[in-house]
């Protein structure tokens, strides 16, 4: 009995000293790019001064031309819908303003409705929208927001974040 009590320590000892010797895989990181969405309301492309035109000489957006040169400039697009509420509705659904039910500015997009913050929160990101919002609903798949509530001041804002009405 004891021959076979010390077998299976013996067994026991070579099985962790192979594990504690073997060198783990490296594991590989996988970095996930930034992202920056910016949506200016109601601009033409040439206040920006970052797509050139008769303004670009006038403009001074240091930071945005540094962002444009380190990332992504939107240079072919176009909107689906040109009113505000139903256009923010699109670029958080990606669905077409039939579709998702937001065709005029009175309507509101229903915190139960699947968003981009939603989507990408599943795949790691944390998300805030900081802004107009303009949906009526309180925002939601967001890590974070501040938005103005309806139309807002835009002049020393009062916001709403998820805790309280607050001045920035």
């Amino acid at each position: 009995m004891k021959m076979k009590n010390l077998s299976y320590i013996l067994l026991l000892s070579l099985i962790l000293i192979g594990c504690s010797s073997a060198k783990p895989k490296p594991v590989q990181e996988t970095k996930q790019p930034n992202i920056l969405f910016i949506m200016s309301d109601d601009h033409t492309k040439q206040a920006w001064g970052i797509y050139g035109g008769v303004l670009k000489d006038y403009v001074q957006n240091r930071n945005i031309e540094r962002l444009a040169n380190e990332g992504v400039v939107l240079e072919n697009c176009l909107v689906s819908n040109s009113i505000c509420t139903p256009s923010r509705a699109t670029i958080l659904t990606g669905q077409y303003s039939h579709r998702n039910g937001i065709t005029t500015l009175g309507k509101g997009l229903s915190p139960a409705y699947n968003n981009i913050a939603k989507e990408m929160g599943k795949g790691g990101y944390q998300t805030s929208i900081i802004g107009k919002w303009h949906l009526k609903q309180e925002p939601s798949g967001f890590d974070y927001y501040c938005v103005l509530p309806g139309q807002g001041l835009y002049n020393n804002p009062i916001m709403k974040t998820q805790r309280k009405l607050e001045r920035l």
